[in-house]
């Protein structure tokens, strides 16, 4: 331990690390790499495995990032996310960014017990569920899983090949607003699958987030879940106080 500049309170070795590192990250553009941890914990008279401290959770927090096998880089600066009902593409041209998808699945499936509750639907009812990977400047920003009814949205899939945005194409071939959500907000583990369509490590932190919506008379229309990398955005709600 070493002593803080106040010499009241010890300070970690690795924040030490730390706080030198997010001076370079400061100091340089995305891209630029960093000093290896062997040259780091002899500049800086510490450890290897002090240094990686450092380095993994800088990483975690989306300040740099790793390659494997070349090295590690200072990062891109996150981009905020705001939590409303809008759809993706809306969502991606407020960050004044272009958004597109690529439709990785399509099936029609039987609702479990969780979906059918979702969308009022009878357990083993017939659903539609589509799996997407959702980009931003052609960068992967999110996978997502929709559920909808296949009773109530027939052809879905084939209606969404010619679709960028589900939402768009439900008020256009359905003639349906979506006009309320409700959003669950929770972290979970990588899984390889993921890893790989976005472009990250197994098992680096995720932002998942679950969204039910529901039309103009509060009929429930779509169960979906949205796997975002929590090094490259930042999700953000806007809160307003309740009319008393």
């Amino acid at each position: 331990m070493t002593t803080s500049a106040s010499g009241d309170t010890p300070e970690p070795k690795y924040y030490i690390v730390k706080r030198h590192l997010l001076s370079l990250i400061d100091a340089q553009d995305p891209g630029t790499a960093i000093p290896t941890e062997r040259d780091l914990a002899a500049e800086l008279e510490t450890s290897r495995t002090t240094v990686r401290q450092a380095v993994v959770e800088l990483v975690a927090e989306g300040r740099l990032l790793r390659r494997q096998g070349s090295g590690t880089y200072v990062a891109e600066a996150k981009i905020t996310w705001p939590l409303d009902l809008a759809s993706f593409t809306e969502q991606a041209a407020a960050n004044g960014l272009a958004a597109s998808s690529q439709l990785l699945d399509a099936q029609r499936i039987k609702a479990d017990a969780e979906v059918a509750e979702r969308l009022a639907i009878s357990p083993g009812a017939p659903v539609y569920r589509l799996d997407r990977l959702r980009l931003a400047d052609a960068w992967p920003v999110a996978v997502e899983t929709s559920m909808l009814s296949a009773e109530r949205f027939p052809n879905l899939p084939r209606h969404m090949r010619k679709a960028e945005s589900l939402h768009a194409m439900l008020g256009d071939v359905f003639g349906i607003t979506l006009r309320r959500g409700e959003e669950m907000i929770d972290t979970a583990p990588a899984s390889p699958r993921d890893a790989k369509l976005l472009q990250t490590d197994p098992g680096a932190p995720m932002l998942v987030v679950k969204r039910l919506s529901f039309d103009s008379d509060a009929m429930p229309v779509e169960w979906g879940t949205s796997w975002f990398r929590g090094d490259r955005i930042t999700l953000v709600a806007r809160l307003t106080a309740r009319g008393r």
